[in-house]
């Protein structure tokens, strides 16, 4: 790690197509949101480099800007299936800042080391200089480990989309 990247990890006891199909999934990001910003999302599950959605957002969780509600388009900067996605956000901020949040999936024994990462090293000068960085603290983005953890256990997006039990 260094001053413009947060690494976190946490084995999680599932596969990493499982732990994958939640990461892919607009509607997995706001599941497993332990920031509280993340509203709700439009869109389908990504599948590309490229592939877009949009997510509804909602500052008041950092109590930090008032911005009230607002949307993001999420676009995918890394796609590879069952091992890592990435991320960049495009909002209503000018410049855009140039954050990037990503996951890594390794297979492990007992299940998947995944480790959640928010990178803001090629984030406009603008921002830099504003010093807000990290916007969302290490223990946001561990608490979404464990978040990420409950959810696929509990047999997400099956579950999620049906209301059926998991597995």
């Amino acid at each position: 790690m260094n001053d413009d990247r947060i690494e976190v990890r946490r084995l999680i006891p599932a596969a990493p197509d499982r732990v994958f199909a939640v990461l892919r999934d607009p509607q997995g990001h706001v599941a497993i949101d332990a920031s509280g910003m993340l509203m709700d999302a439009d869109g389908d599950p990504v599948a590309a480099v490229g592939d877009s959605f949009v997510v509804h957002m909602d500052r008041e969780a950092l109590g930090d800007l008032p911005l009230g509600n607002y949307d993001v388009t999420v676009t995918i900067a890394t796609y590879v299936p069952d091992r890592e996605i990435a991320w960049t956000i495009l909002g209503r901020i000018r410049p855009q800042i140039g954050h990037v949040y990503g996951y890594r999936l390794e297979p492990a024994d007992g299940g998947t080391l995944v480790t959640s990462y928010y990178d803001w090293s090629n984030i406009h000068p603008q921002w830099r200089e504003a010093g807000i960085f990290p916007v969302v603290p290490e223990s946001s983005l561990r608490a979404t480990l464990g978040v990420l953890d409950r959810t696929v256990r509990r047999g997400y997006p099956r579950a999620a989309a049906t209301g059926a039990p998991a597995d």
